[in-house]
């Protein structure tokens, strides 16, 4: 950044440090991200005991009836358990404030554990394609179809009527391992389903290979779902946006509603970070304006993208100056970069 140019940044506070200005704009960003921190915190305790209480009696009722897709889905659940607890930590991680360590926060931490989530389904999925593919090349009866179909019928009830909670939570806060959660509950409960008719088709048609092929359809459903959350939480961890329309939103936003300044925006710069969004605006400004006059006008554009993009963290305005007023726009410079160093040595 040469001396026409100041660096203006406003963002949520942290145990270690203290705002510039206008404290309160982030105030019902961070009220939103910890209610839908604190509310997937909630739904993944509740998934974790769930899907392991239903995982040992799948395991239990596969073991007793001779079912490969009872003990596939079984061993789905348990695995989904494991998950859900990942996701857990990542939010409990990611509920921290920004330090010394970690001066942006920890948001990231919540795209990782959708990462290890989504690896963790592939090394299960592949698990129960293996065990689906012997009990495919050596078809055996099952001993209580009727009971192991009662199992799986509840089981996948139950698993549905809790994934579609999660889901409803993940949308409303935009929480990505949780989404990551829903989508594998969602696919625990129509896998119990699957599993459900496979079985009758086994027992009461008499073709025992459904029961095999019903844990390969599973093993294939865990791939699928794994693979799109496995691309996006890695897009988020290597700074991707993913949706452009958002840029051409803020910049017309912003050219708008402050016409009057005859503002132009040169860029819009969006990082996501899991559950938050950070921002870098480059716009350009009358060069004679005052240091006070340039902090009031983006704590303005702000407070207006916020209202656009409520899941904004932290936004830095950058202005240039659109004239050749070289002294007013290094007086910027000066003021800003003494004012800068003071904020520094009292932290």
């Amino acid at each position: 950044m040469d001396d026409h140019d100041i660096k203006i940044t406003r963002e949520q506070p942290s145990d270690d440090s203290k705002p510039l200005t206008n404290p309160g704009s982030t105030t019902s960003t961070s009220s939103l991200i910890n209610e839908g921190i604190l509310a997937g915190q909630k739904i993944a305790k509740i998934s974790v005991i769930t899907l392991i209480s239903i995982g040992i009696v799948e395991l239990a009722t596969g073991y007793f009836s001779g079912s490969a897709v009872a003990t596939a889905d079984g061993t789905d659940s348990i695995s989904d358990a494991v998950i859900s607890f990942i996701v857990l930590l990542g939010l409990r991680i990611a509920h921290r404030p920004a330090d010394k360590r970690f001066h942006f926060g920890y948001h990231k931490v919540e795209s990782f554990a959708a990462l290890m989530a989504a690896i963790g389904m592939i090394i299960i999925g592949g698990f129960i394609l293996y065990h689906s593919y012997e009990a495919l090349i050596q078809p055996r009866e099952i001993k209580q179809p009727i009971l192991t179909m009662i199992v799986l019928a509840v089981a996948g009830g139950i698993s549905l009527y809790r994934a579609f909670q999660m889901r409803t939570i993940a949308n409303k806060y935009d929480i990505l391992s949780l989404k990551t959660d829903a989508k594998n509950s969602i696919k625990d409960g129509s896998a119990s389903v699957i599993g459900f008719f496979s079985v009758l088709i086994a027992s009461q048609l008499g073709f025992l290979q459904a029961d095999a092929i019903g844990g390969m359809i599973i093993a294939g459903y865990i791939f699928s779902v794994s693979y799109i959350s496995l691309k996006r939480s890695s897009l988020i961890l290597v700074d991707s946006w993913q949706d452009p329309k958002v840029t051409e939103i803020v910049k017309k936003t912003i050219e708008e509603k402050f016409n009057f300044e005859l503002i132009k925006v040169r860029s819009v710069l969006l990082r996501p970070t899991g559950l938050v969004t950070q921002a870098e605006v480059h716009i350009e400004i009358d060069g004679s304006k005052s240091l006070n006059e340039v902090e009031l006008l983006s704590i303005d554009i702000e407070t207006e993208m916020r209202s656009k993009i409520p899941t904004m963290d932290r936004i830095s305005i950058v202005p240039h100056s659109s004239s050749m007023a070289k002294p007013a726009s290094k007086r910027w410079s000066g003021i800003f970069r003494n004012r800068r160093n003071t904020l520094r040595s009292q932290q």
